[in-house]
Order: structure tokens, then C-alpha cells, then sequence
């Protein structure tokens, strides 16, 4: 079937994730794509393979997005101020597009990942912590930390979780922020053995 004239994959990718930000991102299909634009859904196959094959691009998409808007954030910044930045991207995005920010976790094979926005979201991370003077493997394991902080907070805070108690969570957030500076200037550069670890 010859591709329907005006429609195009990143068109349909754009509104797949216009799509996810209203309805959420595991409600979006082909089928509702389809209907979005009034056509039938073999007219979008030429485009796009099917749901599964959207749903990445839409990823692809919302990790380029937010590596963009990071790497702007920190730009000449270093240490608390860069941490900060980074920081404030991650959540307004999450909060300005959250059916985006959900596809940007959607799993992807190795292949794809390795050829995504997602290493260079690694490489913004690591960049900020040289302002903190960690060795490895003390800097791998701050960038786990960044990641689920920032991620458990922001997961929480649109799902509502910090809705009905005080202080409200635009104060929390700065607090979080302070507490990960003070930790990251004087945090541990080895790990404690456990029973289970022979090291």
C-alpha cells in the first residue's frame, strides 16, 4: 500500500508522543494513532510496524528531548549549580510531558539503546559529578544514585504521592537537592564488604 501523502514516520512519532502525554503512554497503539488522524490503520503500516515499533521511536524520541534539554541546562555550570540544573531539566520534563517521560523507560533491545540519546544522558551525568572528584568505582555508583533519586522523586510527585501531606514537595525537592550535594562532596570512594561479598 502506497503511504498516504501528508503523513510521514516522524509526523506520526510526534503524535504518538502528543498522544502519550494525554492519555498515557501505555494507552498508545496504532489503532488510536489511527484514529487520531481519521484513517484507516494499514495506512500508517508503511510508516511504522506496528504498535511495538511506534512505541520505541516515541522513546528514541523523548531521550533525544531530554538529553537536549540537559545538556542546555548545564552548559558552563559546575558542581552544586550543575547538579541543580540538571536536576530542574529532568523534572520539568517529566512534568510538562509525563506519557514521554514514561516511553523514555520503554525497554529497548541492546542494539537500539546503545544507538540512542541514553548514553549521552550517562555522559551528562558523569560530567557533572567531575565536579565532585569521585574515583571509580565510587562515580558509577553516584550516577545509580542520581538516576534513582531523581527518578523515585519525580515518579512519586506526578502520581500524586506527595499530594496530601506537608511540607508540600516544592520544598522537599531543594532539600533532596542540598542532601545530594552535601553527600556527593563526602561520599564513600570504596564499599563496605558484605557476608555474601568475598572482597
Amino acid at each position: 500500500m502506497a503511504p498516504r501523502p501528508g503523513l510521514t514516520a516522524e509526523r506520526l512519532v510526534r503524535a504518538g508522543a502528543e498522544l502519550a502525554d494525554e492519555v498515557g503512554f501505555e494507552h498508545v497503539t496504532v489503532s488510536e494513532l489511527a484514529r487520531r488522524f481519521d484513517v484507516k490503520v494499514a495506512s500508517l503500516y508503511s510508516h511504522v510496524r506496528n504498535s511495538h515499533d511506534l512505541k520505541t521511536r516515541i522513546a528514541l524520541l523523548a531521550l533525544d528531548e531530554m538529553a537536549d534539554r540537559a545538556s542546555d541546562a548545564v552548559a558552563g555550570r559546575a558542581g552544586r549549580d550543575a547538579l541543580t540544573a540538571f536536576a530542574e531539566a529532568y523534572r520539568a520534563y517529566a512534568v510538562e510531558h509525563p506519557g514521554r517521560y514514561t516511553a523514555a523507560r520503554f525497554p529497548l533491545d541492546p542494539q537500539t539503546a546503545a544507538a540512542s540519546a541514553g548514553p549521552r544522558h550517562a555522559r551528562l551525568s558523569r560530567a557533572i559529578l567531575r565536579g565532585y572528584d569521585l574515583p571509580e568505582p565510587a562515580e558509577t555508583h553516584a550516577v545509580r544514585l542520581l538516576g534513582s533519586v531523581f527518578h523515585g522523586f519525580v515518579s512519586l510527585e506526578t502520581a500524586g504521592g506527595f499530594s496530601h501531606s506537608a511540607p508540600p514537595a516544592e520544598e522537599t525537592w531543594p532539600w533532596i537537592l542540598d542532601a545530594l550535594d552535601a553527600l556527593l562532596r563526602d561520599a564513600p570512594t570504596s564499599h563496605r564488604p558484605t557476608k555474601a561479598d568475598p572482597s
